[in-house]
């Protein structure tokens, strides 16, 4: 039987009740309009997956203690901040099912909150000398930034090969995952070696994560997300490049000219879904994610047995095999 969330949370279920607390208090301004808005995130909070990648990879490279959950906070933080930024530049009226921040505040504010969610992180890891915190937190933010980057320089012009598309997910999404499981390890004072295993193991979880968001896009879920929206966006996924590639000269010229110039048209738009699924590229881009999710296993496998390897274990199945 599949673990759900709760059980995979068992083993750090005291932990993530304190951190909730702790976050909860590192959200508090003195500015009446930033406390309303932190109260509006806070209580719209997602699964939290990531401070649990954080406490279970802690617990499987030695154990949890205090600069543990300042970790966990400072990933929380940075990873919100970049949601509301996220949100302005793609124009997003919701999250979550729940309306964005810049919906609700405007663009500025938006920005300014965000700002805010960093510096309160940078200031977390300054207080305490946490400087390796700093380090892999703010890679990880120049990852992410350069990926994203990356991406709208390339859907201008619709060509993005599969190596590119590895390096931007590998920076946009992976990055932060890594640094969740580096950031565990660090909070044990686990040696640079054990470190580094634990950011590769986050690193082939954050591929795989990405690819099975890529893979919702062509209604591999009736729950996921609504389909084609990578392609109205002219976001060039996975199962997208690989059935181009298999494609003769005319007809990728078709396809990039309907995602071009048509990808507001429904009709369009599913002929595109059809194409990628008869050239076989959801079956591919399947096999890829199985091998991401393989290697980050056999990483996983040489640490001791425990509850917490297993949750984590588990928490990978989840974010694989999830249905949104």
């Amino acid at each position: 039987m599949k673990a759900d969330l709760k059980q995979i949370q068992s083993p750090i279920k005291a932990e993530m009740a304190e951190f909730e607390l702790k976050f909860k208090d590192l959200m508090k301004s003195r500015v009446k309009l930033l406390d309303h808005i932190m109260n509006y995130i806070v209580k719209r909070k997602g699964k939290q997956m990531r401070p649990m990648f954080v406490f279970l990879s802690s617990g499987v490279c030695g154990g949890i203690n205090e600069s543990t959950y300042r970790g966990a906070a400072l990933i929380e933080l940075l990873h919100t901040a970049s949601l509301v930024h996220d949100d302005v530049v793609d124009d997003a009226n919701y999250r979550r099912g729940f309306f964005s921040i810049n919906a609700l505040w405007k663009n500025k504010i938006a920005v300014l909150v965000g700002d805010f969610l960093l510096s309160r992180g940078l200031l977390l890891s300054v207080d305490h000398n946490d400087f390796e915190f700093l380090r892999i937190v703010s890679n990880a933010m120049k990852e992410m930034a350069e990926g994203e980057l990356l991406q709208i320089a390339k859907a201008r012009k619709l060509d993005i090969t599969e190596d590119i598309y590895y390096d931007i997910i590998r920076q946009k999404t992976a990055s932060l995952m890594a640094s969740c499981c580096a950031m565990g390890a660090s909070s044990t004072d686990s040696d640079p070696e054990t470190i580094e295993k634990m950011r590769v193991f986050g690193e082939k979880v954050g591929m795989a994560f990405q690819i099975k968001d890529d893979l919702f896009d062509y209604g591999e879920d009736e729950i996921g997300k609504p389909v084609g929206i990578d392609i109205k966006e002219k976001k060039m996924t996975l199962p997208l490049i690989f059935a181009l590639q298999k494609a003769d000269w005319f007809e990728k010229k078709r396809i990039i000219f309907l995602i071009r110039n048509k990808s507001n048209s429904k009709k369009s738009v599913n002929e595109v879904i059809e194409f990628v699924k008869k050239s076989g590229g959801l079956e591919y881009a399947k096999t890829v994610m199985n091998k991401y999710y393989k290697e980050a296993m056999d990483i996983l496998e040489v640490f001791p047995e425990s509850d917490y390897k297993q949750s984590l274990a588990d928490l990978v199945n989840y974010s694989i095999e999830r249905k949104k």
